[in-house]
């Protein structure tokens, strides 16, 4: 399966899309290291937890092409902050992959949570991040029962700037699309047949109503993966970045930010250095 991929991201600052070759080059190398980790490990295939969301939808598509539908387990895990429409796509996802998938509603886990520490229920952000937690669990506990291996979602774009929940969504075996920016995670989708509403759906991490991604951060995906690329993982200064993109200045200070605030994120946690 295939589309073109050609008209993806045309207005975007920077143009990070790979060439076809590129493309066909970065899929194999994904497929096969999927293949590879599954194999070192000795398991029996992958479980992913499906959003809706592209990540999830190309990683699960990808995860298919290296190890057949049948070896890799879907989980759909709604709670009562997710929209109909994604855990829609969701099951669309799974079904249209020929996967096996279980819906698993988190609701009456996290109100047991929230019931036992009832002072934190009015902080939106720890209560989202205890559904993401909790699906995180939930993926382990299905991969342990049928001897598979957890595979993360995440992309570059979301690692660099730490948007993830510590021991929650990347709480997994791998990321297969971890070296991905968003752009390049689009494109890979739509080559491998994914559907364009798919491909060009908003993101969101749904961790409360009406919750987007690039609300919470402030800028597009597209104008974060350009400075990422540019400026964190590049080699240019602000000021270049700046006149190279046609940013305002406060947009590098902020992808920045985000990138010096979540290294705790991207390290295991610290420990004394040995005195002896």
């Amino acid at each position: 399966m295939s589309q073109d991929t050609s008209v993806l991201h045309d207005s975007a600052p920077l143009d990070l899309r790979l060439s076809d070759a590129e493309l066909e080059a970065t899929r194999d190398h994904i497929v096969s290291f999927i293949r590879g980790v599954v194999e070192d490990a000795g398991a029996d295939g992958a479980v992913i937890g499906l959003s809706g969301g592209i990540d999830s939808t190309a990683t699960a598509a990808i995860a298919v092409e290296a190890l057949g539908a049948d070896a890799v387990h879907g989980l759909v895990m709604p709670s009562e902050v997710n929209t109909d429409e994604n855990m829609s796509d969701a099951e669309r996802v799974a079904e249209m992959l020929g996967v096996e998938y279980d819906v698993v509603d988190i609701n009456p886990i996290a109100d047991a949570v929230f019931e036992a520490y009832p002072d934190a229920t009015e902080d939106r952000m720890a209560t989202g991040n205890v559904r993401v937690r909790l699906r995180g669990v939930l993926n382990y506990f299905v991969a342990n029962h049928e001897e598979k291996l957890v595979l993360g979602t995440g992309n570059r774009s979301e690692a660099l700037t730490g948007y993830f929940t510590k021991y929650g969504d990347q709480a997994v075996d791998c990321n297969p699309i971890g070296n991905l920016y968003k752009q390049q995670v689009r494109q890979l989708a739509a080559a491998l047949g994914m559907p364009s509403d798919l491909v060009m759906k908003t993101p969101s991490a749904e961790m409360w109503l009406g919750q987007t991604d690039e609300e919470e951060m402030g800028l597009g995906y597209d104008t974060l993966d350009a400075i990422l690329a540019l400026h964190v993982d590049g080699p240019l200064s602000k000021a270049a970045t700046v006149r190279e993109l046609d940013v305002e200045p406060t947009q590098v200070d902020r992808v920045v930010d985000l990138y010096e605030r979540s290294a705790h994120k991207r390290q295991m946690p610290p420990a004394p250095e040995p005195r002896f």
